[in-house]
């Protein structure tokens, strides 16, 4: 990875007594943001750790040293550094005066979607989730340069407060050849979005903090008008996003459903559900656990709709090790040790390699003596049939190497005759949470390898 921060100047905007101790500090190459408010000591936040940079307390004339140093403050109290990435951010007391400052180091950094540089070339829209600071932000840059430089790509990034190409009217050179249109007021993004498509006819749009529901309707406008997405969201997982009201029509959105008794009885479930209204607007999302381990949703579509049936979707982990190759794993996969491949339970969140070849299923099937609580014979005997297979069904737990059990969702399983012990080696415990065919089915094909 390349690193171009453009720190002097940062440095410069800083009080004098600020500036020299960042100029020689040793962590400077990790300094995330330095906060400066009226009456306290200035604080520098680095990636590893937090400490003051020094004794004196922030006066009246430190911050109006540094604001006249900065470009105008917009509507989102937000302004920046002509020609660089940094972002500073202001606090206001009642009056409108600037009381706080937020200083944030803005990096161009290049090499860190190479993770992910397989899901670009699929010309799929992409949906990106993370906490705030673990940088959402440089990804989309680079992703944006990419596609313009390497790509050949008529990219438009929709720069809300010019964090994506720094506060110039002259673009960074992080964003490549691609183009930048400002947003001059922040409630007004979504017509800036739209005026993108009809203007300029961009063939991937790069969007940063989709936040209210009117961007949320412009960015699927845009997906229905085949033009690539690239955005981001704040949230840390998908589930976030599906339970948010506002932004849960980026993924489909969800709606009550009300069953009829017999179509109930046959799910085994309640009368009124959770179903995903429509087509998600992005085909695929990231989720940014930390900086060197992202979580990939293949197919946003399948995820929603198991999520929304209180189940874990199967999820695909990409990670740098600590000699910076690159690892990909399956989540929620249950593979077994027979024949040595290893499983992985349902409720361990370790990551377990994929297998690549696959054992005879008959033989395979004779190594498991499944034990079943609460599943009607008929039932199960139906699901049996779906199978080119014989499956060995013992009514003694002792013998038991697989245990299927239902309990209702959110139901204490202590109640349960026997103790489902997470650390066992010997019996994999598989729970579905409705009777019914399909889930059934599901917890037998992840257990013996069948993916239809």
């Amino acid at each position: 990875m390349s690193i171009d921060e453009d720190f002097e100047k940062l440095i410069c905007v800083f009080p004098k007594l600020i500036e020299p101790i960042l100029q020689n500090h040793k962590c400077k190459d990790l300094l995330v943001e330095v906060v400066m408010d009226l009456g306290r000591r200035p604080e520098a936040r680095f990636s590893t750790h937090v400490e003051y940079l020094s004794s004196k307390l922030i006066t009246w004339q430190d911050i109006d040293y540094s604001v006249r140093r900065l470009s105008n403050f917009a509507d989102d109290n937000r302004a920046g550094i002509d020609n660089t990435l940094h972002r500073i951010s202001c606090i206001r007391n009642r009056q409108g005066l600037i009381i706080g400052l937020t200083c944030r180091v803005g990096r161009s950094i290049y090499g860190t979607i190479n993770i992910i540089r397989d899901l670009l070339e699929s010309k799929k829209s992409i949906l990106i989730l993370g906490q705030p600071g673990v940088g959402k932000t440089t990804i989309i840059r680079e992703i944006a340069c990419v596609l313009a430089n390497e790509m050949e790509r008529r990219v438009v990034i929709i720069d809300t407060s010019n964090e994506i190409a720094g506060d110039s009217d002259v673009p960074h050179l992080g964003i490549g050849r691609a183009r930048r249109m400002q947003v001059q007021q922040t409630d007004l993004q979504h017509q800036v979005m739209i005026e993108a498509v009809e203007n300029h006819m961009p063939q991937a749009i790069i969007i940063d903090e989709i936040g209210t529901q009117l961007e949320a309707f412009a960015a699927q406008t845009i997906a229905e008008r085949g033009v690539q997405l690239i955005g981001t969201a704040h949230g840390n997982v998908l589930v976030n996003l599906v339970k948010n009201p506002i932004l849960s029509d980026l993924v489909g959105g969800i709606q009550y459903v009300t069953l009829s008794d017999e179509e109930a009885r046959r799910r085994g479930t309640q009368k009124s559900i959770l179903e995903r209204k429509g087509l998600p607007t992005f085909q695929l999302a990231i989720e940014l656990n930390d900086r060197l381990t992202w979580t990939i949703h293949e197919n946003i579509e399948k995820s929603v709709d198991i999520i929304l049936q209180n189940l874990e979707p199967n999820l695909q982990v990409r990670k740098f090790n600590r000699e910076e190759n690159l690892d990909i794993y399956l989540v929620n996969s249950p593979f077994d040790s027979f024949f040595g491949i290893k499983l992985i339970r349902p409720w361990q969140k370790q990551f377990k390699q994929c297998p690549i070849s696959l054992p005879n299923n008959q033989i395979y099937a004779s190594f498991f003596r499944i034990y079943c609580y609460r599943i009607p014979s008929v039932l199960l005997e139906d699901c049996f049939l779906s199978f080119p297979f014989k499956f060995f069904v013992t009514t003694n737990l002792n013998l038991a190497t697989v245990v299927l059990y239902f309990v209702l969702p959110f139901s204490d399983i202590r109640n349960i005759p026997f103790k489902v012990n997470n650390d066992s080696k010997n019996i994999i415990f598989l729970k579905i949470t409705t009777l019914n065919r399909f889930h059934i089915k599901l917890a037998l094909r992840k257990l013996f390898f069948i993916n239809k």
